[in-house]
């Protein structure tokens, strides 16, 4: 199904004018500080917080912090978990925040931790795929990224010589992909838009240069338990990428500047939860993304 934008000239990329018509379309939906950033200081306690800079758009800052083991041991293999990198997958930053909340202690004898929460805060405020600039962070983790979302926390990695042998980025696919995004990504580019078939329940996205088809494996029968599995449409295929096994995809994530390619973890994974699906809720979709970093951590132990 084609669908039109409202905003632009079909088949003539934005400008400033339509990207500034876009942006003045958004509005605050909900709060980073009390959602967010309440929860984080919570966690001072237990791990370290780390601010690793600070967005400014149009008169307002956002913070961003990473919270990172109190002993971190050189010795020791370091799993990354980011949420939020597009604002607007909810679980991906509840389910980062609720690991840390449950679940982290139980790694931290054999990983250093590191978790980057709500990598793009105004995306989670304004409900939104793009910063404000209409930059999709997840196709920019790439050497002179046009969004400062992924240059501060890859400045962070480089600075700090942090180098994951695991990486877990927990994301969403819901409805609003086929009804607001991918439409506003075919007239932001003056393309047509075709449509997917949104899957129905979790799934994986590998990384194509990095196979570990037995890591995917081991985290989608970590999740069996919690939530439904996504099946394959009538062609075999996920979001229109063929299904390479039970309930995972896989993308080549570097030169597509996706979050996953942005280390050289050995074992690395896109999360993807349907929190639309009549057979699944907020909660279930929360603790979907945590059970997915648990058999991650739970495969990788002891082999890296």
């Amino acid at each position: 199904m084609t669908q039109q934008y409202p905003i632009g000239t079909p088949g003539k990329p934005w400008k400033d004018a339509e990207k500034k018509a876009w942006f003045e379309q958004q509005s605050k939906q909900r709060d980073y500080g009390n959602d967010v950033i309440r929860r984080i200081d919570h966690l001072r306690e237990q791990f370290d917080v780390e601010t690793y800079g600070e967005l400014n758009y149009h008169g307002r800052s956002f913070p961003l912090f990473v919270v990172r083991s109190r002993n971190w041991h050189v010795d020791r293999p370091t799993v990354l978990v980011t949420g939020g990198v597009h604002g607007y997958e909810t679980s991906g930053v509840h389910g980062a925040l609720y690991f840390l909340e449950t679940e982290a202690v139980n790694h931290l004898s054999r990983f250093n931790i590191l978790v980057a929460p709500c990598i793009s805060p105004w995306g989670y405020e304004t409900i939104n795929r793009w910063n404000p600039d209409a930059v999709d962070p997840n196709r920019s983790f790439v050497e002179g990224s046009p969004a400062q979302e992924t240059v501060l926390i890859m400045n962070y990695l480089v600075k700090h010589k942090i180098a994951p042998a695991v990486h877990v980025d927990l994301h969403e696919t819901t409805d609003t992909d086929n009804s607001e995004f991918r439409p506003a990504l075919a007239a932001r580019n003056g393309t047509s838009n075709d449509n997917w078939n949104i899957p129905d329940g979790f799934y994986l996205v590998a990384d194509s240069s990095r196979q570990e088809p037995e890591f995917q494996r081991a985290i989608i029968e970590t999740v069996k338990p919690v939530t439904h599995i996504a099946p394959p449409d009538a062609s075999g295929c996920l979001i229109g990428a063929p299904m390479m096994q039970e309930g995972a995809i896989e993308y080549d994530a570097k030169p597509l500047g996706l979050c996953m390619g942005m280390t050289d973890a050995r074992f690395v994974t896109t999360t993807e939860v349907y929190p639309d699906s009549p057979n699944t809720n907020p909660v279930e979709c929360i603790d979907a993304q945590v059970a997915a970093v648990r058999g991650a951590l739970e495969y990788a132990a002891g082999k890296c």
